[in-house]
């Protein structure tokens, strides 16, 4: 995995992928509360995320999801997170693993931290010093990180800004909505790609709307009118799958 950065307004330059797709992390903890919570800080860094609350979960999960990092509870219902990551390294996996574990258990756990995980933190953590760690984490882990100042998407002739939220067609300057310029963004970010609705409202909207997957199909018209309408439609209907951004 190698990563490029672009400016955003978070906790310093976005990672993604080299090719601009997002990095993909696992959280496993059972507590609903700090999942939602983890989920919601990693999402806003543009990632994609997935949760656990089992350690059996979580393997079944990593193997499908294929994590670029994973943050990991200790105490878990049924197997540890120990027994956890030595199964994902088992599988062949070298994800960087961010511990999360409670202080009065510190002590008799460092050994095992030490001899497979890459980094731990201590409950109660904020949020920001995980997202700091698992930033250094992840550029640490890959081969190499290619630092990218330029803020534009190009797909085609329609090109997006991510520092001053300007979108052109062809040249034109296209008016956008908060929401509308994010669904652009997730479409030409993933150009010739089939982006299901459940993607782009985890995506797009997290899980503010209860999955509803109308709002996603109000949406893609809402940018049809604006991007496409008077010219070759780039946004189309995959039937039965979702939608892609191509070109001709």
């Amino acid at each position: 995995m190698s990563t490029r950065e672009s400016t955003h307004t978070g906790h310093g330059p976005r990672l993604t992928k080299a090719d601009g797709s997002a990095i993909r992390v696992l959280v496993v903890d059972d507590e609903p509360t700090l999942t939602d919570l983890l989920s919601m800080a990693l999402r806003y860094e543009g990632w994609e995320v997935r949760t656990a609350s089992e350690g059996r979960q979580a393997l079944t999960i990593a193997r499908e999801f294929r994590p670029d990092a994973i943050v990991l509870d200790i105490m878990l219902p049924d197997i540890d997170g120990l027994q956890v990551l030595q199964r994902v390294r088992a599988d062949g996996y070298e994800t960087p693993v961010l511990f999360l574990t409670a202080k009065d258990s510190l002590d008799d756990r460092i050994a095992g931290l030490t001899a497979g995980g890459d980094d731990y933190v201590t409950k109660p953590f904020s949020l920001e010093e995980v997202v700091a760690r698992l930033r250094g984490l992840i550029r640490r882990s890959t081969l190499a990180v290619a630092d990218s100042t330029d803020p534009r998407i190009n797909v085609g002739d329609l090109t997006l800004d991510e520092d001053s939220y300007e979108v052109f067609r062809d040249g034109e300057a296209i008016e956008l909505t908060a929401t509308e310029f994010e669904l652009l963004r997730f479409l030409m970010r993933n150009p010739r790609r089939v982006l299901s609705k459940a993607q782009i409202l985890d995506r797009v909207w997290s899980y503010d709307f209860g999955g509803k997957s109308s709002v996603v199909e109000i949406y893609i018209s809402y940018l049809r009118k604006k991007i496409d309408a008077g010219r070759e439609p780039m946004i189309h209907t995959v039937r039965g799958a979702g939608y892609m951004l191509k070109t001709v």
